[in-house]
């Protein structure tokens, strides 16, 4: 969430001036036209990332603990469910953004 439109108003006994709130949201409107897109396919490939890291971070702790690096269970046991929780909600995603496609397909024009 962008605040610095926030920290830039002008204010008037601690109320900010319909002036300054005009401009501001003219300014934020200007920025807004490419920057919704970019913003969400950029928070997208964040977590899938994310996601990846969790996987490896899973995978590099079953191995550890099949060679005997490692006897701890808890460690291992916070890296599968992280794992399967941040997959869970990547997919989830993804058939979210397929189904909305899809509705996008069908309108009639």
């Amino acid at each position: 969430m962008d605040l610095s439109a926030i920290t830039s108003l002008q204010k008037v006994d601690g109320v900010p001036s319909v002036g300054s709130m005009t401009g501001v949201l003219a300014e934020k409107d200007k920025k807004a036209d490419g920057t919704l897109f970019d913003t969400f396919l950029n928070t997208a490939i964040d977590n899938i990332k994310t996601t990846n890291s969790y996987l490896s971070d899973a995978e590099d702790e079953e191995i550890k603990f099949a060679l005997g690096e490692t006897d701890n269970t808890h460690d291992l046991t916070i890296a599968l469910q992280k794992a399967s929780t941040a997959l869970q909600y990547t997919v989830a995603i993804r058939d979210k953004l397929l189904e909305a496609y899809k509705e996008i397909m069908q309108i009639q024009i």
